[in-house]
């Protein structure tokens, strides 16, 4: 018999691990075509860094995904303790002779990875990590000299032109088994649980966002709909959020409830069947999404110390602001500044946010309240149910000019500006700031010019802006001249 370990991979097709597609030199003498029984450990370590809109979302996924076990005539074990400890305790109470998984790329997995991995050695189980999350093994695309990339336009040069692999077929149904009891009794049947667990019963209130379903179904739709129609106008439409032609996917790559492989075979068949070439350089700029996701997990993979740190060095430490009044008027969309107001809304009310509005939202926090960035990458992590720490720290330290590829210390965002470019009838910021529904676009547009009567006039329950955006800019050029030592 053999085990595999799901953690980020909550789905049966495309999933190379679990169907033992590339067992290597660790697990030699092994049989990767042993029946398979599915494991789902809720390590108290992650739960200690869980949220519950991720929680949520990925109980749902976890509940989809023992249904297609059973509906296979296969078995997927939930159990609740360290994963040092169960996985060899259940190894050895099934007499399993190989553990697999899917490898994850952050310092902490590695670690954790290691660990479980002699655990199973002390016990003699073999095991094999496989990689799958993301289409080329980090350390795999580099320079000419052998160093990760730093800047994004040459990785995805590379990353377009490489082979990408056919994604993996199901478990067929003789190839999944079931316990049969042989755990009753024993110590490893002590940290296993009977059915998917609640929020509450690990210890999580309900989210106060509405979480989308979880399933590789749901998925599935979300991604055909998309290659359908709105991939052919991605290119000109992603950046305007009252538009919704994004794919929406985000989430269900984050738990690899949809691969990584089959998400791309089909934007391949959209593009091959594209109208005219501006609908398949759109594909193509989509498929770019997908580049960004694996070029920030290299990043991860390469300095997993920028979860906390810098990634760019400056000569002298940044001087952020501590301003617990402007934060929290931030968190709560009361800034008054109608882009930024709408978009930390549409994160409390949905668990998301709009990709464009993120970099506004995030320009707002660093540029314009001179925050530290880890504390809207620390407020992301709790509210988004699709946060994947290698993408919200690149897009964190990319709008801060701290991270690899970043935006340049001296471009600053106009949030009004960017209200009015990319909602120009505030048909966004009317969706989630009701306050400002009856005001026409060009008070909207201009609220942090208008005098307060017209203000109350227009809007008497919406704010002020809580800063003087020009003012602030000031400051933060002088902030960041003062890390980079000039004169």
């Amino acid at each position: 018999m053999r085990i595999h370990w799901h953690r980020q991979d909550l789905r049966m097709a495309d999933n190379p691990a679990l169907v033992g597609r590339d067992i290597g030199v660790e697990s030699e003498g092994s049989s990767a075509e042993a029946p398979v029984v599915g494991l789902f450990v809720f390590d108290p370590d992650v739960l200690d860094n869980a949220a519950p809109p991720r929680l949520s979302f990925m109980l749902d996924a976890l509940d989809s995904l023992r249904s297609a076990y059973s509906d296979r005539g296969g078995e997927l074990l939930v159990a609740r303790g360290d994963p040092e400890t169960v996985i060899p305790d259940i190894a050895e109470a099934l007499d399993a002779d190989l553990v697999t998984w899917a490898a994850n790329y952050s310092g902490l997995s590695r670690e954790r990875d290691a660990v479980v991995r002699q655990a199973l050695v002390d016990v003699g189980v073999d095991r094999h990590a496989e990689h799958q999350s993301v289409h080329h093994k980090p350390g795999t695309i580099t320079t000419n000299k052998g160093d990760p990339y730093k800047v994004f336009t040459y990785f995805s040069k590379k990353w377009h032109d490489r082979p990408k692999e056919q994604p993996a077929n199901p478990p067929r149904e003789a190839d999944l088994a079931t316990v049969n009891g042989h755990l009753d009794g024993t110590a490893a049947a002590e940290s296993l649980l009977g059915e998917v667990p609640t929020l509450a019963a690990l210890g999580f209130e309900e989210p106060e966002a509405e979480i989308p379903a979880a399933s590789t179904e749901r998925a599935r739709e979300r991604l055909e709909t998309f290659c359908e129609g709105d991939i052919y106008r991605y290119g000109e439409g992603r950046d305007y959020p009252a538009d919704e032609c994004t794919s929406r996917l985000s989430g269900y790559l984050t738990y690899g409830i949809i691969g990584v492989r089959e998400v791309y075979e089909r934007t391949e068949q959209a593009r091959e069947q594209a109208p005219d070439e501006e609908a398949a350089e759109s594909v193509h700029e989509y498929q770019d999404q997908l580049a960004w996701r694996e070029f920030y997990t290299q990043v991860l993979w390469d300095r997993p110390d920028v979860v906390t740190n810098n990634y760019k060095s400056y000569e002298n430490e940044i001087q952020w602001r501590d301003d617990p009044d402007a934060v929290q008027a931030w968190k709560n969309g009361k800034t008054g500044y109608p882009i930024v107001d709408a978009g930390m809304r549409q994160l409390r009310a949905e668990a998301y946010m709009h990709n464009r509005v993120r970099m506004i939202v995030a320009s707002f926090l660093t540029k314009d309240l001179l925050v530290d960035w880890r504390v809207g990458y620390n407020w992301f992590r709790e509210k988004l149910h699709d946060h994947d720490t290698a993408n919200n720290n690149g897009g964190w330290q990319w709008a801060a000019s701290t991270g690899t590829d970043a935006q340049p210390y001296f471009r600053i965002f106009n949030p009004m500006s960017q209200g009015e470019r990319y909602d120009p009838d505030a048909e966004y910021i009317k969706r989630y700031v009701p306050e400002l529904e009856g005001v026409p676009a060009d008070a909207i547009h201009s609220w942090n010019e208008l005098d307060i009567g017209t203000r109350k006039m227009h809007a008497p329950d919406y704010p002020a802006p809580i800063v003087d955006h020009s003012d602030r800019r000031e400051q933060a050029l002088a902030m960041f001249e003062q890390a980079r030592g000039d004169d």
